[in-house]
């Protein structure tokens, strides 16, 4: 099981990372075979299925964020911790908020799914 002080641990290192706009920090969070679904990737990629299934692609798919929203910046607002699954709720520099849910590999802590949620919607 994941703990809260370990969530909590994990949630700050990921909004740090996305903060100082580190990508190579940002992609250490992430297992090689990671399935990431957000509506973003249905709004940026086109990708109706808003899903990717490659590290390599993530990757691209945070740089372009990071390269159009060069004000980027989350702020951790509640982190909770389950079974093997964290959810991180932040908000945004624009205002939105968002619900991140990660499941985490128990033995490394690297997310291998995560499913993004914003409100409003995007």
């Amino acid at each position: 099981m994941i703990t809260l002080d370990e969530a909590h641990e994990i949630a700050q290192a990921w909004i740090n990372a996305w903060n100082t706009r580190d990508l190579d920090a940002i992609m250490a969070h992430y297992a090689e075979d990671i399935v990431f679904w957000s509506p973003l990737i249905v709004k940026r990629l086109g990708l109706e299925s808003g899903t990717i299934q490659d590290k390599a692609q993530l990757r691209r798919y945070f740089a372009q964020g990071l390269e159009t929203a060069p004000d980027l910046h989350f702020t951790l607002l509640k982190v909770f911790h389950g079974i093997d699954s964290i959810v991180i709720h932040y908000r945004r520099q624009n205002g939105t908020e968002a619900a991140e849910l990660m499941v985490l590999d128990t033995a490394s802590h690297l997310v291998i799914m995560a499913r993004v949620h914003y409100h409003p919607p995007l």
